[in-house]
């Protein structure tokens, strides 16, 4: 197994989309046997993934990290460890050890389609600190909130079950033994979610239903491409329903999923997987702090 760590002066590098370095460790029946240091040579968190990749890296630690970033590397079959700081050897220590789990990869069925498990807004550097956020979740000046309650914030954790309309589950933290924190009314979660939460009492669990509006929006045609063969090398080997990454002509990347394949073109659709789904969630408040 490899682990890469966002590193920097022997510390956990908090920025994923910023780091200039990884160390590598290889382990070998759950001890680190080697460690190198590489280089990102400058490429911005679209590229690292695929850095990553290319080392055959099985698990990445690190700081912050935005949506699109842990989308890219669970294309590439990288499990993320985000929100660890420290030394980071003592960081792969703990992870060998079962002490540190972080952010779970696949926690974005209930924030917001933008930069973040942990959602930032566009310009926002990954991982800036929530608490002293400019309206982003962090790391932008004075937090700004976004809507109004006795929790706006502040830091909420809470344990919650989500479902579509048919009864059936897409998510559930209380499956994953770990509940979801966040700062209430930063923007770090879908609106309606949010405002939920926004009034809770500790202890309290309340049922919520969503419309597309409060969720994840509804579809957008303009985000639905139909490309030739000829203009994306290997199109013709996905799978309906398999999930890429793309890139734009600014070497932005974002996720797309074939919807559509004919014998020379394929069909991707880049709106959110919930984009127009009316959404139902359990949500239990466990804790507030500030």
């Amino acid at each position: 197994m490899k682990i890469a760590v966002t590193y920097e002066n022997e510390e956990v590098f908090q920025h994923f989309g910023k780091t200039e370095q990884f160390k590598v460790y290889t382990v070998e029946d759950n001890r680190v046997v080697s460690t190198i240091v590489l280089s990102s040579n400058g490429q911005g968190h679209g590229a690292l993934a695929g850095l990553l990749g290319e080392q055959n890296i099985d698990v990445l630690i690190c700081g912050g990290i935005g949506e699109h970033a842990r989308e890219a590397l669970a294309t590439a079959g990288i499990k993320v460890v985000a929100g660890a700081q420290g030394k980071a050897d003592a960081a792969v220590g703990d992870y060998l050890d079962g002490k540190l789990t972080g952010s779970d990869a696949s926690c974005d069925h209930h924030h917001e389609d933008g930069e973040g498990c942990g959602h930032h807004e566009e310009g926002c550097e990954e991982n800036c600190d929530p608490q002293s956020c400019g309206g982003c979740g962090g790391g932008c000046g004075g937090m700004q909130l976004v809507l109004d309650g006795k929790n706006a914030g502040k830091k909420c954790t809470v344990h919650y079950k989500g479902t579509f309309n048919d009864g059936t589950q897409f998510d559930s933290s209380y499956d994953r033994g770990q509940p979801l924190e966040f700062i209430c009314g930063a923007g770090m979660m879908i609106r309606g979610f949010d405002q939920a939460v926004a009034d809770m009492e500790v202890g309290e669990k309340v049922n919520v239903h969503l419309m597309p509006e409060e969720a994840y929006g509804m579809p957008n045609p303009a985000a639905i491409m139909k490309i030739p063969f000829t203009d994306l090398p290997g199109a013709e080997q996905l799978e309906i329903g398999e999930r890429v990454i793309l890139a734009d002509e600014y070497g932005r990347q974002f996720p797309v999923r074939a919807v559509e394949k004919d014998e020379t073109t394929i069909t991707l659709d880049a709106n959110h997987e919930m984009a127009g789904k009316e959404l139902n969630f359990l949500i239990e408040l466990v804790s507030v702090e500030g």
